[in-house]
């Protein structure tokens, strides 16, 4: 047995089927939780992990947004260079 971090549930875990590192879910509040400890079988909420990859991801992609914005500017100047300012 092991205990929800979140809800305090009991969870019935036995130690020989989980490994360390495993992920499960609470069947009582459905918090993903990663098994820390197979004996005696401890968990821990990997929630905040999870926010912390989503932040990353966002990042990754507001870079990818910011190269097509510097094509888009270099089309721009591209348009202007044939512009007479006389």
């Amino acid at each position: 047995m092991a205990t929800c971090p979140e809800c305090d549930a009991e969870i019935e875990v036995d130690e020989f089927d989980v490994d360390k590192g495993d992920l499960i879910s609470c069947p009582d509040c459905g918090s993903n939780l990663e098994v820390t400890s197979t004996s005696p079988v401890e968990l821990e909420s990997v929630e905040e992990d999870e926010d912390e990859d989503d932040d990353e991801d966002e990042d990754s992609n507001g870079d990818e947004d910011d190269d097509f914005d510097d094509s888009d500017d270099i089309d721009d100047d591209d348009d202007t260079a044939g512009e007479d300012f006389d």
